[in-house]
């Protein structure tokens, strides 16, 4: 394999992987018996108990074909070989569902693997913490289009693989272990799992990753969170509280000062609890990822002095006061021309440029949102003389306040 399509390999393993679908190479020659448990959950436990290599248990390969194939839990998997000149190392992409499991199914399953009763919660959480990957996933185009590259090729074959040997290995009952051993370890894997996915939420938060949300949310976002109530509407909402405080802690880690955080919180606490029905939470948890990430972008002061983020919050909690460099510095007890450097140096603004990109900024938000008179509007933003306010904001937008209101009301109309 050459170096760009070994580059290209890591990009969808790492792809793969970011979206919790395990991908794996492999060489034929390994004997799949040491690899089982992680790798080869759909040979029958016949397959796993002997000497076989990878090769004698998957059969003869074909170059430039995509192999596919589910087993006995719906657990879907692809395999194809990679061209490294001796058409023998192998990857292995899964387990994961191409559809949401339901109770009943899962219940199913639990009886048709004879799990007993006392061990379906954990058979359940492991279930569940597989990802589901629909059909039209971008995962699938990504895969495809690496496909033709590796072989050059417009086309190429994909099996659907229909084994005889369907019977699965249970994740629970395995002979080496007993009952109680397969419980910790399978809980254990199902927090790990848990805890990843709550990991990767808050670093994208608190680096303000808007682009994150499909990729950590689109086929993930009950599966990560236990079930703690019998009660549906009950653990919906128990999501959605998870989801609003692990967040907000994020946007703090990611330099949003707290009094930024509590009203959006508050917000969404009370969204939570006035859910009537299920069908509206995975939208509100888009909604407040979406949110946290957007304050991280617009308001984090990680990298500003203490002096530099009492000033910004300052400035912020009201636009209407009297905004200037002396009255902001002797309110801190500093003086005009410390205050302005130090200012200048984390932003790259001065005091008075950003206080007037604030204005301007709150200024266009009114004038697109209510009826207010411009000179009213200038008041609300701590401008009293309506013709500076004027002067200002067609400096900064191009307009006078008047065009761009008539702007913004023809942009709604077509």
């Amino acid at each position: 394999m050459d170096m760009d399509c070994e580059r290209e390999l890591r990009l969808l393993c790492d792809t793969f992987r970011k979206c919790h679908v395990p991908a794996t190479v492999l060489s034929l020659a390994d004997t799949v018996g040491v690899a089982a448990s992680s790798h080869f959950q759909f040979l029958s436990p016949d397959f796993l108990d002997g000497d076989r290599t990878v090769r004698q248990c998957l059969g003869d390969l074909a170059p430039k074909t995509v192999y596919k194939v589910c087993d006995g839990l719906d657990r879907c998997y692809i395999y194809l070989l990679l061209p490294d000149g001796k058409d023998s190392t192998l990857l292995l992409l899964g387990p994961y569902l191409s559809v949401e499991p339901t109770p009943a199914r899962i219940l199913e399953l639990t009886e048709n693997l004879g799990i007993p009763p006392k061990s379906q919660r954990y058979f359940n959480e492991y279930y569940t913490a597989i990802p589901v990957i629909s059909a039209g996933s971008r995962l699938f185009v990504l895969l495809d289009t690496f496909c033709e590259s590796l072989w050059n090729s417009p086309s190429f074959a994909i099996v659907d693989v229909d084994r005889e040997y369907r019977v699965p290995v249970s994740p629970i009952n395995e002979t080496a272990r007993n009952d109680n051993f397969d419980e910790i370890l399978v809980n254990m894997k199902t927090m790990e799992a848990r805890y990843e996915f709550e990991n990767e939420l808050m670093r994208a938060v608190s680096l303000g990753q808007l682009h994150k949300e499909n990729q950590l949310l689109a086929d993930f976002p009950e599966q990560a969170f236990e079930k703690r109530a019998a009660d549906p509407l009950r653990n919906a909402k128990n999501y959605c509280v998870i989801m609003n405080t692990l967040l907000r802690k994020a946007a703090e880690d990611g330099g949003v000062h707290p009094v930024y955080l509590n009203n959006i919180s508050s917000e969404f606490a009370l969204k939570i609890e006035q859910m009537a029905s299920l069908s509206g939470h995975i939208a509100l948890m888009r909604e407040i990822f979406r949110s946290y990430c957007r304050l991280v972008r617009k308001h984090s002061m990680k990298s500003y002095s203490l002096l530099v983020q009492k000033t910004v919050l300052l400035i912020d909690s009201d636009l209407s006061a009297n905004l200037t460099l002396h009255t902001l510095a002797k309110h801190q007890n500093v003086s005009e021309g410390y205050l302005a450097t130090v200012f200048k140096r984390d932003t790259g603004k001065t005091v008075s440029q950003y206080i007037r990109e604030k204005r301007v900024k709150h200024a266009s938000y009114l004038l697109a949102t209510t009826h207010l008179q411009v000179q009213t509007v200038a008041l609300h933003c701590g401008i009293v003389d309506v013709q500076y306010f004027s002067k200002i904001f067609k400096k900064e937008t191009g307009k006078t306040p008047k065009e761009y209101r008539e702007s913004v009301k023809k942009s709604e109309t077509k």
